[in-house]
């Protein structure tokens, strides 16, 4: 009975050992990652390892994950423009590692490629790009001051084995005192806007006085014409059209009553 036991506990031992073993031998590589095999005595090996399940050497080789599914990174950058303004400016940029260059970028800068690449190559690169440009151009050419760094970054990242699937400024601004310069002249802008509207309103009353008064003088003068061809004929006729048009204003109106000229009417009025 007790060589049974000892026997079961041997199996045991062996079973666990054996399970131990066979454990370390496994790698898992989840879906968008890839691995770098590390041996202890040939150092980074040249292959890349797909998605799975993988064997590999215990206490010899070790498996490096790499996520190589795009991913995102803002950058914030103060420079100068053309014209010696200072500049905030954010790019957000898609990356991720080319795969086969996977064993060079882990030999040549390490893990944390992002950290060391990025930060410095995006700063060089803007840099560059907004020197050309003064701060006016910066705000009317954003799209291709845009895509100037796109297309330079895209090619200095391709050096250290990036692609860059995505490269836009989110944030761009000036300094303090570009800014309330802008603000004074907008308002200065306003001001002459406002300026300009006074005064050609103001001629353009000037020109209705003149127009109104040349009128009058047309009217007047025609009147006078007319008085001294039709004599007191002109005068009689206006006098007739004042009457004319009082007699229907009084016509309209409810307590205006018109007693027959020469006869006696009695008017019903209360005692």
């Amino acid at each position: 009975m007790a060589k049974l036991f000892e026997s079961i506990g041997k199996l045991g031992l062996a079973l666990a050992v054996g399970g131990g073993v066979v454990n370390s031998a496994l790698f898992n590589v989840d879906a968008g990652h890839r691995a770098v095999i590390f041996d202890r005595f040939r150092g980074v090996q040249d292959a890349v390892v797909g998605e799975g399940t993988h064997f590999l050497i215990p206490w010899v080789q070790k498996p490096i994950i790499f996520d190589c599914r795009s991913r995102p990174r803002n950058v914030p950058v103060i420079t100068g423009s053309k014209d010696l303004q200072n500049v905030n400016i954010t790019l957000r940029i898609l990356f991720r590692p080319v795969t086969n260059q996977l064993p060079r970028i882990f030999t040549s800068i390490g893990e944390d490629y992002d950290e060391r690449v990025l930060p410095s190559i995006t700063t060089e690169v803007l840099k560059a790009v907004v020197a050309r440009f003064d701060a006016g151009e910066l705000i009317t050419q954003r799209e291709l001051v845009s895509r100037q760094v796109s297309e330079d970054l895209t090619e200095r990242a391709s050096t250290f084995g990036l692609i860059l699937d995505d490269v836009s400024l989110t944030h761009l601004t000036f300094g303090k005192e570009f800014t309330e310069a802008v603000e004074m002249k907008q308002v200065a802008q306003q001001e002459a806007e406002r300026a300009r509207f006074v005064v050609e309103k103001a001629e353009q009353q000037k020109q209705a006085a003149i127009i109104s008064a040349e009128g009058d003088s047309q009217a007047a003068l025609l009147i006078a014409n007319s008085l001294m061809e039709a004599g007191d004929g002109l005068v009689e006729l206006r006098k007739l059209e004042a009457a004319e048009d009082i007699a229907f204003q009084l016509s309209r109106s409810r307590n205006v009553t018109y007693l027959p000229s020469g006869q006696g009417t009695l008017l019903q009025l209360p005692q």
